[in-house]
Parts: structure tokens; sequence; C-alpha cells
């Protein structure tokens, strides 16, 4: 299957990159649960997907923003990998795709913020796929919590369909990431009271989890007493 060989070629590219060019700092509460789940994180970078996924050590499939479908060669890439392109206006159809993959015992990443968190640092306010993903499939969901130097963050301008686009990439430096525990939830997906309010559980764990990644940064390298799983 394409997907297949494309993901057996690239792992160990970003596993060589992720090695020599950035200081990865990977911190979990416990190892991720076999089956369909739903990993979620803060978008402080463009290149968060990729550096998510090499964590996950399998296949995983992220929902990206459509416009990175449109880069050349890189684009096409991401279409072959069998990532979901999400369409504003038609989010329905990544939803859609993303279940079938839940339905496979596959895993998906998504940005609950749905763009890049805010410049100048924090969060942006969580919108609702990742809770009626997790309401629709049943699927656990597990958060994570990303520090990086914004100081490091560079951007680059695009050219998409005759239009400049700005991307925030990360080449280098410290990146920490804190995993969590896997969280159920159950409930009635056409409440929309419940929804919003699952969304906002689960950005607070993502925010949690970013705080303690950003305070092993500030502490340096110590014992943690989580254990690490790799």
């Amino acid at each position: 299957m394409l997907e297949a060989l494309l993901y057996n070629f690239s792992k160990p590219v970003i596993k060589t990159y992720t090695g020599t060019m950035l200081n990865m700092d990977i911190r979990r509460y416990s190892p991720l649960p076999d089956g369909a789940k739903i990993i979620v994180a803060n978008h402080p970078s463009t290149t968060d997907p990729f550096y998510v996924a090499a964590m996950v050590n399998h296949q995983a499939f992220i929902l990206i923003n459509e416009k990175l479908f449109k880069v050349p060669v890189f684009g096409k890439y991401l279409r072959r990998s069998g990532h979901i392109p999400v369409v504003p206006g038609n989010g329905k159809a990544a939803m859609d795709e993303a279940l079938q993959r839940l339905a496979n015992n596959e895993t998906i990443v998504i940005f609950p913020e749905g763009n890049l968190s805010p410049r100048e640092g924090g969060f942006g306010d969580p919108r609702t796929g990742a809770a009626r993903l997790a309401l629709l499939s049943g699927a656990p969901v597990i958060p994570v919590g990303i520090h990086l130097l914004r100081g490091r963050v560079r951007s680059i301008i695009t050219h998409i369909e005759g239009k400049e686009e700005e991307g925030r990439w990360y080449f280098h430096g410290p990146y920490y990431m804190t995993v969590g525990l896997p969280i159920p939830f159950h409930g009635n997906v056409d409440d929309h009271n419940h929804v919003r309010q699952i969304s906002k559980i689960i950005m607070s764990h993502i925010r949690e989890l970013a705080f303690q990644s950003e305070d092993r940064h500030l502490q340096g390298p110590f014992m943690s007493p989580l254990k690490a799983f790799f």
C-alpha cells in the first residue's frame, strides 16, 4: 500500500532529523495504547505535526490545513501519505475520513486550536473537532503539551495559488513534549454545550502538559518522576 511505503520511507528520515537537529525531550505518563486513539496537542509551529507523528512510533494520520496540500511536492507527499486535509467550511469531509481511520483502529493526530498558537505565546481557543471525534468514535484522547523556544521559530513565506502564506518553522533547538494519560469521553455529540465543555477539558489538559514541558526546559536536565518509554 502506497501510504505504508511512504511512511516506511519517511520514518527513518524524520527520526534522523529529529535525532540530530532537535534536542527532543519526551516524557510520557504511560505507553501509548494499542488500537484507535486521538492524539491532541498545542500548535506553536508549522512543523509540530511531523514531530508529534515521529513520537508515535507507528503510522499516524494527521488532520492538516488544506493549504499545505497545495505546496508543490510537499503537498503531494502529504496526500499520498494518507494525511487528511481540513478545508475551511467543509470540515465534515475531514471528520468522515478521520472516523473511518479510527474505525480501522488507526491513530489520528489533531490540533484543537485549529490554527497555529498565538505568536506571542499561550494558546488559542479550542475548536470542537477533537471532542466530536472522541464522542463519535469512542477512541481515547491522548493529550500532548509542546514547548519550544519561540526565538528559534523561523517565518517562511510560501506562495500558494498566487497568495502569500506564512509558515512558522522550527528547524533546530530544544523541543519538549509531555504525553498525558488516555482520556475516554462519552455523551451525546448533538449536545453542543457538552461538546464545547469537552473541548475545554481537552485544551486544559494540553495546557497543563505544555506547562510541564516548559518547566523541564527552565529547570534544565534532571531526573523526571515521569517514566519515559521509547
